[in-house]
């Protein structure tokens, strides 16, 4: 058998990527014992709030080869989904007015996978994309994708942090990538920006504070004295992103796969707050917004009409949508009323 040239290997597996529309493409070794400290100090002070997820498959995390035996190196890709909106409190998040991304990526990585095997025969590998306890950031720092920036996210020179990361684990030793100096310098712009004051230092992020959080991962009453400050967001937030000074200034080429669906092109939060579970299903249909359930949504768009400006039409929907709520939302709609009349 013909020697496996590793050195254009990796060279090979980088153009294939890009030509699947991996913007970017990297690769790393396992070692992930310098985020060890810092993950586990944010665990620690409960930063995670909910999300119980994250106290599990900690040794996973931390060593990849526990996760998928006989890893050597991971792949790291990236995937733009388009440029930030210029406008102040969106609604939704940019990532998500578009297709589900989980399958979609590791679909392309999948075919990165069988081009891999074309030219070198079987090999042990497997994908993912946020969807198994993987140090995805972490990894994708070292494989030289980006910089970690002081809002915790990925940032890279010209996409800022407005794509999706996929990793490809496999058996193959190829050549490693290496790491990118920060380039944030001085500036703590994204810590002024945050609404709630979620960032409580450069890198430091309390999740329990955190819009994204708050509105997608948390399923419980969202505290009183954050409500307001939520504003009109009912899924994620892209303050942070959006005003970062590497944030894309102009369009971003995406698949059309994350183009915003016609449904979110003009977004009426009591068009949406209308809704029927069955519509919300419909609409939502392979995108992300659908795993923050129904009853969430509910409360989420109750809390953004009470930070709405005053209108006698949006306490009658909110009063008639009191007769169907949970009780749940039920708490979240008599605010916005009070807000209202307030």
């Amino acid at each position: 058998m013909q020697a496996i040239n590793y050195i254009q290997l990796a060279l090979d597996i980088k153009a294939w990527a890009k030509q699947l529309g991996f913007e970017q493409v990297g690769i790393t070794d396992l070692d992930l014992s310098l985020y060890q400290q810092r993950f586990n100090h944010w665990l620690e002070q409960h930063h995670h709030g909910e999300m119980k997820f994250m106290e599990r498959n900690v040794d996973a995390r931390l060593h990849p080869n526990q996760l998928v035996e006989k890893t050597a190196r991971i792949i790291c890709v990236a995937m733009p989904y388009g440029a930030f909106s210029t406008e102040q409190q969106v609604p939704i998040a940019r990532y998500a007015l578009g297709g589900d991304y989980h399958r979609f990526i590791r679909k392309r990585l999948q075919k990165l996978a069988d081009r891999i095997n074309e030219a070198v025969g079987d090999f042990s590998y497997r994908a993912f994309s946020d969807s198994a306890p993987v140090f995805e950031k972490a990894l994708a720092e070292k494989a030289g994708i980006g910089w970690t920036g002081k809002h915790t996210c990925l940032i890279h020179e010209s996409l800022g942090s407005a794509f999706f990361l996929g990793e490809l684990f496999t058996d193959l030793p190829l050549l490693v990538d290496q790491a990118i100096p920060s380039r944030c310098g001085a500036c703590q712009k994204c810590l002024h920006v945050c609404p709630t004051g979620a960032l409580i230092a450069p890198y430091q992020l309390n999740a329990e504070r955190c819009i994204g959080y708050l509105t997608i991962e948390y399923k419980g009453v969202i505290p009183e004295a954050l409500r307001s400050l939520i504003g009109c967001r009912i899924f994620g937030c892209d303050e942070c992103l959006r005003s970062c000074v590497w944030s894309p200034k102009s369009a971003v080429r995406c698949d059309p796969f994350f183009k915003p669906r016609a449904v979110f092109d003009s977004i009426d939060l009591l068009a949406l707050f209308n809704w029927s579970e069955e519509e919300f299903l419909m609409h939502t249909e392979g995108s992300v917004i659908r795993r923050v359930g129904y009853e969430c949504w509910q409360r989420n768009i109750a809390i953004a009409l009470g930070n709405a400006s005053k209108s006698e039409n949006i306490i009658a929907i909110l009063n008639k949508k009191m007769e169907t709520a949970t009780e749940l939302v039920k708490e979240h709609i008599e605010w916005a009323i009070a807000q209202q009349k307030g």
